[in-house]
């Protein structure tokens, strides 16, 4: 699941339904500053972050991120579930593995995805 700008109060309990009903193995992008923290939008009815509602794997920076960005996002995900890692990061934390990847628009040649292996 990709969750992508801010999620209202109204919104929160049905994006919760969404993700209680989809398949295992689940996995979330938090995709943008909105989603990740509320934004700029710090009032009664914006959520202060997707986390509350759901566990977050991957956090997204940008406002909103670019594609290159969002890339390496799905490419950093990719690469915790090959290795493992998210499932270590999940049974530890008991909600999502939490990683957040470098912001990589504007860059002339993207980096390879590089994950640290070590406890955060």
């Amino acid at each position: 699941m990709i969750v992508a700008g801010r999620v209202s109060q109204k919104m929160a309990p049905v994006l919760r339904q969404v993700y209680d009903q989809m398949m295992e193995p689940k996995w979330v992008i938090s995709m943008g500053v909105c989603a990740s923290t509320g934004g700029m939008f710090n009032n009664y009815a914006i959520v202060q972050g997707v986390d509350s509602v759901v566990p977050v794997d991957v956090y997204v920076p940008g406002c909103p991120p670019g594609p290159e960005t969002l890339l390496h996002g799905i490419g950093t995900l990719h690469e915790l579930i090959r290795s493992g890692e998210l499932t270590r990061r999940r049974q530890a934390n008991g909600a999502g593995a939490g990683v957040t990847v470098d912001q990589r628009d504007g860059q002339a040649e993207p980096s390879p995805v590089a994950v640290s292996v070590g406890r955060s």
